[in-house]
């Protein structure tokens, strides 16, 4: 054993001798004024080569230059996923469809009864006779154009429900988990309003006002910001406090843009994931109020009132096609912001951008 360390060091101590034999070479060259290895490889003299490089601005900038972009990384994972593009062409058509409905040739008002020559009432016509592509309801109004008014309606109610939700959730929560002296205001203004059941504020301000798309968009959004506000808070606290947010706060960046320009990117995600969620929900509650008697009235078509005719026809089987026809509707509208949202949020979460 004492021989191997021996001579595992001898040949330590010739590896070490041979090493400062071929450095000792190296500099006598150089003093000779032979060019050192480097210069040899590169064609160049050693002035040259070990002289100062001088600035240029462009090719620093180009140096670091990256072509990443934050959201054409987002659509290009989000339109690799074939089920939400098949969905999001879906919910496209509908909404442009719905929208020039009325502009095509031959289309009925949905509020118009219709006779026959004899003056009877067409109601109750079967889809497809006399030229009611989804028949006509118990007072003779067409079903077909009824479907796609009450879908502007409620759509519009639906967007404009979530976008006050969106606006005010997000200022909200903002405050609510940044600010640390509104903490307790706006937990406390929380637990009161959480509270309150939703669906009794809806039936309170629907006796008390009158009834109507305002109404229901107002009764919709009075606590509807609620749920927004509390998520977002929850996410603020939690990169709050990170170390680039530590050190814009302490190189005295203002309030608003560490909101804006360090917090509210983070969670561009999770916002678009509320918000496609809320539209549905919104038009969920518009079809709940409606069916339970004290939502819209029955001048203005919307999904709610057309499924709440409908149910009424159920237990009369060559009648249901009154609510088939509206609840397909509403299920490919709920679906397809469901799939695209739960999508788009997962193609915003750049852990997902690939290059």
């Amino acid at each position: 054993m004492k021989r191997y360390k021996d001579l595992k060091t001898e040949q330590l101590a010739g590896a070490l001798e041979e090493q400062l034999k071929g450095q000792l070479a190296q500099k006598e060259a150089q003093a000779a004024g032979a060019p050192s290895a480097e210069a040899a490889a590169t064609g160049l003299s050693d002035e040259e080569l070990f002289a100062f490089a001088g600035f240029d601005a462009s090719e620093a900038e180009r140096g670091g230059y990256s072509n990443y972009s934050y959201w054409r990384a987002t659509l290009r994972v989000f339109f690799k996923n074939r089920i939400a593009v098949f969905f999001l062409i879906v919910m496209v058509l509908t909404l442009l469809f719905t929208f020039i409905q009325p502009l095509l040739p031959n289309q009925r008002d949905p509020l118009t009864i219709h006779y026959n020559e004899t003056g009877r009432t067409l109601s109750n016509l079967a889809p497809g006779q006399e030229g009611f592509i989804f028949g006509t309801n118990n007072i003779g109004q067409d079903i077909w154009a009824r479907i796609w008014s009450g879908t502007r309606t409620s759509l519009f109610i639906g967007f404009t429900v979530a976008c006050v939700e969106a606006v005010l959730g997000i200022l909200m929560g903002v405050l609510w988990g940044y600010v640390r002296k509104l903490d307790f205001f706006f937990t406390e203004l929380y637990n009161v309003c959480d509270n309150i059941p939703q669906t009794l504020l809806l039936i309170l301000i629907s006796y008390i006002l009158n009834p109507g798309v305002d109404t229901i968009i107002f009764a919709l959004c009075l606590t509807g910001w609620l749920s927004m506000a509390r998520f977002i808070r929850n996410q603020i606290i939690i990169i709050r406090d990170r170390d680039y947010n530590l050190a814009s706060r302490c190189l005295g960046t203002p309030t608003l843009r560490i909101v804006f320009k360090n917090l509210l990117p983070y969670l561009v995600s999770v916002i678009t994931m509320r918000m496609a969620l809320s539209i549905p929900s919104a038009i969920g509650n518009e079809v709940f109020v409606t069916y339970i008697g004290i939502g819209l009235p029955l001048d203005t078509p919307s999904l709610g009132n057309l499924i709440e005719a409908g149910r009424e026809l159920m237990t009369i089987p060559f009648l249901r096609y009154q609510l088939y026809f509206p609840v397909a509707v509403l299920a490919l509208i709920t679906i397809s912001f469901y799939v695209i949202g739960n999508a788009f949020a997962d193609a915003a979460d750049p852990k997902n951008h690939v290059k």
